[in-house]
């Protein structure tokens, strides 16, 4: 199917072959943490680094693992065990359980994702700044209730759209530090396998990948990634607005505004004289889109006892569609940014 709100720095970012990297990484930097404290042999630890870093993985085997156990860990750990060959292989994975390494793999790829994501967000600032300050003496009117009421200018309604784009700005560096956090308890999150050095493996590990720790594993505590989802809805809430704005002063008997001067794009297919406002409906589409999804991450926070049956499944449906449809959403709106014409005389 044609990607409709995704960007292409996002589908490589939550690709098979991308995921299964990012939870290899962790593997990685397990072994190479584990033998530095003398838990497993330090050649093993070296072989199942290399290894981990290097070996090329089979896709397909990694599906049909999904299919039979649910999770496409087990099938990795047998490829690993497989490539670092049999005095190694009882090492991999030491100490370690599924979600340690599926949760702190997603963890690596927000890290990623945030950095486009706020890249964007900081190029749309930008523009919108911009274009307030052009147009902060262009004469328009405010409208209340849908209907004419007292004067404005374009710039300030630009600077509505803008302000909430510096507070998510803001939220961003606020949530930062409770969303990329390690991952690693074992089974239970008690660390038991570890015995006593359990807590010095967890911060060394969080050291090798950089990232911050928390003062238990979070397998069902789930806020975290519940606050992410909070803050990308509430993102592509504040483009929605701005989305319904445009398509609302580009209807032809109001014609304030057009998306670009390139009257070729948003065509029809059967009346050629139409410029529809397709990128402002796509964003509003995600905006509507992710205000839906959000309540799917607030029901993936009831999780049972010390690991779930099924919210974080939930989570794997939903979180991965909201970053793309935030991610093509900015990226949509740095286009309308960049390319926005705005009739002033009118």
């Amino acid at each position: 199917m044609i990607s409709f709100t995704s960007t292409p720095a996002i589908d490589s970012i939550f690709s098979d072959e991308n995921t299964t990297r990012a939870q290899l990484r962790v593997e990685a930097a397990l072994a190479r943490v584990e033998a530095r404290l003398g838990l497993i042999p330090n050649e093993a630890g070296e072989q199942i680094s290399a290894a981990a870093e290097s070996m090329r993985v089979d896709l397909a085997a990694l599906q049909a693992g999904m299919v039979d156990d649910g999770f496409p860990i087990i099938a990795l750990v047998k490829q690993l065990q497989a490539a670092v060959g049999a005095q190694a292989a009882p090492f991999v994975h030491w100490g370690a359980t599924t979600q340690d390494i599926m949760d702190t793999g997603l963890v690596l790829q927000l890290r990623e994702t945030l950095e486009v994501i706020e890249h964007d967000l900081a190029a749309l600032i930008k523009l919108f700044y911009a274009l307030a300050d052009q147009h902060r003496h262009t004469l328009m009117a405010g409208r209340t209730h849908s209907q004419h009421a007292l004067p404005i200018t374009f710039g300030y309604k630009v600077a509505g759209w803008l302000a909430p784009l510096l507070r998510h700005r803001v939220r961003l560096a606020e949530l930062r530090p409770r969303v990329l956090v390690l991952q690693f308890g074992g089974a239970t999150g008690t660390l038991a396998a570890l015995g006593a050095v359990g807590l010095q493996v967890q911060e060394a590990l969080a050291q090798e990948l950089g990232l911050a720790t928390l003062p238990m594993p979070w397998h069902t505590q789930r806020d975290g990634l519940a606050e992410l989802a909070g803050w990308l809805s509430l993102v592509t809430g504040s483009l929605g607005k701005c989305a319904q704005d445009i398509i609302l002063m580009a209807q032809s008997e109001v014609s304030e505004l057009r998306e670009s001067g390139n009257r070729a794009r948003g065509g029809s297919s059967t009346m050629p004289q139409k410029s529809n406002p397709v990128v402002s409906e796509m964003i509003l589409a995600a905006a509507r889109a992710n205000a839906g999804l959000l309540g799917n991450m607030h029901h993936a926070l009831i999780q049972e006892h010390e690991r779930a049956t099924h919210g974080w499944q939930l989570e794997w449906l939903t979180l991965p569609q909201m970053i793309a449809h935030t991610a093509g959403a900015l990226a949509r709106a740095v286009f309308l940014g960049e390319n926005l014409v705005v009739d002033a005389e009118r």
